[in-house]
């Protein structure tokens, strides 16, 4: 969908975040742990956005670009929910078909299965306009073999539009994060899966599926064999100048991320309390929102977070080692503590968080401000660092 540019000029493009998700209507049955509920609003799209709203704040909302696409069946309450977000939401109607629902059940050790109930409008790059096309980081959810024709053809049309432009520098190149397909997670996929690899940023499955893309049950750092999967994938390379991660969400135990350069661990938001009882209500969209508020904080977050983190460690030698392992422009550490906060308010209850505003005019979720979870994370995580810093940090 191409827009108009004046006098040979790009267009103004004010996205910082684009996601090639899918929206999707969810129905979800827990296996009988709890209530079955239907009519969620879910599907990638919708949580990677969630989580890169959250990272940009109030003040950034609008830079944070999707898609959605809406059948006959469109409940009126999902739309006041995104509307509400104030995101630079492309709505498109289409009273001929209906709204693409899914279904998903979970099993032991929040295994999901997933399956699609109506026919699936799956987003191309040709779909994007060129404000989209111009974005600064892309979230993909698909198989390696449609990751690496996806990149191709935005990196295409973003040549296109500098070609028809008098722009005299050159465009730089967007962050490419991708999640892989849980059900392409297979050994037949790898060699794809390496291929893919190399033209993204940030590759990020969870623990389950990348054990299953090497033929094992899941992956474990303290296995040899999950050391050897890490080493093979960052031996082959990420990014076109091998310099990307390997982020590998580990759920309850929080993430780990690999580098050439370093490696980095950080515990989850929520820990289990002495008494068993936790706030995780239902894991769903949780890995897309860890990735959408990633994406976000790679290329600038909220004034307020930013500010927080770099307060609390602002006398931390240990972080500011690992900052500068990563160089100037990569801020993996800070998106890193985004992307787990942001995690939090997704798994407290079914579905996407509530939005609401406090009587002086502050954003909350779940009845917190995204800022005040940044600065108890960070404080914690501060106190961990310096105890323990090889726990967390080790630099190459």
């Amino acid at each position: 969908m191409a827009e108009e540019t004046s006098h040979g000029t790009l267009p103004d493009s004010h996205v910082g975040f684009c996601t090639l998700g899918m929206f999707i209507l969810d129905d979800i049955e827990f296996g009988g742990i709890r209530p079955d509920v239907k009519n969620i609003l879910g599907g990638a799209a919708s949580f990677a956005v969630v989580g890169a709203r959250l990272a940009a704040g109030k003040e950034l909302a609008r830079s944070v670009s999707w898609i959605v696409d809406v059948g006959s069946d469109f409940p009126q309450e999902v739309l006041n929910t995104i509307k509400a977000w104030d995101t630079d939401c492309m709505i498109r109607e289409d009273p001929g078909r209906l709204t693409t629902r899914a279904w998903n059940g979970y099993g032991h050790n929040e295994k999901r299965d997933f399956k699609y109930l109506t026919p699936k409008l799956r987003l191309e790059p040709h779909m994007l306009s060129d404000s989209q096309v111009l974005s600064k980081t892309f979230h993909m959810v698909c198989s390696a073999s449609r990751c690496i024709s996806i990149v191709q053809e935005i990196l295409r049309r973003r040549e296109e539009l500098q070609r028809g432009s008098q722009a005299s520098s050159p465009l730089e190149r967007p962050i490419f994060v991708w999640e892989p397909v849980p059900d392409l997670c297979t050994p037949e996929e790898q060699e794809m899966f390496f291929a893919a690899n190399r033209v993204v940023d940030v590759v990020s499955p969870n623990e389950l599926e990348l054990g299953l893309m090497f033929g094992q049950s899941g992956w474990c750092e303290d296995e040899q064999f999950g050391q050897d999967i890490v080493r093979r994938i960052l031996e082959s390379g990420i990014g076109p100048d091998g310099a990307g991660h390997l982020v590998i969400r580990a759920g309850k135990d929080g993430s780990y991320s690999y580098s050439r350069a370093q490696r980095i661990w950080l515990p989850a938001y929520h820990q289990p309390a002495a008494s068993g009882s936790s706030p995780v209500v239902d894991p769903t969209g949780a890995g897309n929102s860890f990735l959408g508020a990633l994406a976000q904080g790679l290329v600038g977050a909220g004034e307020g977070p930013t500010r927080v983190i770099g307060s609390v460690f602002a006398s931390s030698v240990n972080w500011k080692d690992a900052l500068k392992a990563n160089g100037d422009r990569d801020h993996i550490l800070e998106a890193l503590v985004f992307a787990t906060v942001a995690a939090s308010f997704v798994v407290e209850q079914i579905g996407v968080p509530r939005m609401s505003t406090s009587t002086e005019g502050r954003e909350l979720w779940n009845e917190t401000e995204f800022t005040e979870r940044v600065r108890l994370y960070t404080q914690r995580l501060y106190k961990s660092v310096e105890e323990s810093p090889r726990k967390h940090f080790q630099i190459n």
